[in-house]
């Protein structure tokens, strides 16, 4: 169930962050780089949700400013994630292991300090501004941030028991 409020969101962002951290932070970097078979590993993995914390907090200020909101970014629609993570994954090919978890950290310290300096009300009470659709900031925060922890954790567990 979607956080209704600050309060619950910093807490699930938490919650779910530190899930994240307890099942990476064993992981060698030669682990962390094996592909599975949609030539994916859970480098790839980490590294793209740092990067969609990022794109939120990047729709958020751009709604707020006035400007055009690319969703998820310019030059894409929803229905061509496939080949934007693609061609993400090629640009972050060169991430070392460690690099990703500083960039995972980092992303995840500005999501936190975002919701903290919001109210309430600039989470949830009303629409992101240049989203054309019903969701508050706070709903799309949850989707970048805590949702994308706990299913890329989910993702790497079973990586982790597939190949035990």
């Amino acid at each position: 169930m979607a956080a209704k409020n600050k309060t619950d969101l910093l807490d699930i962002t938490q919650k779910e962050f530190s899930k994240l951290k307890n099942v990476i932070s064993p992981i060698s970097e030669e682990t962390a780089f094996l592909k599975d078979g949609g030539d994916t590993s859970i480098k790839d993995v980490v590294a793209h949700r740092a990067h969609w914390i990022g794109l939120f907090l990047g729709w958020y200020a751009d709604g707020i400013a006035g400007r055009p909101v690319y969703f998820p970014a310019e030059g894409y629609k929803w229905n061509d994630l496939k080949r934007y993570n693609a061609q993400l994954r090629v640009r972050q090919a060169d991430l070392s292991w460690r690099d990703t978890l500083e960039a995972l950290q980092k992303s995840r310290d500005q999501l936190v300090s975002f919701l903290k300096e919001c109210s309430n009300d600039e989470l949830y009470g009303g629409a992101m501004k240049g989203a054309n659709n019903e969701w508050a900031p706070g709903r799309w925060a949850e989707a970048a941030g805590p949702s994308h922890f706990r299913s890329a954790s989910k993702y790497i567990r079973a990586r982790l028991k597939s190949t035990c």
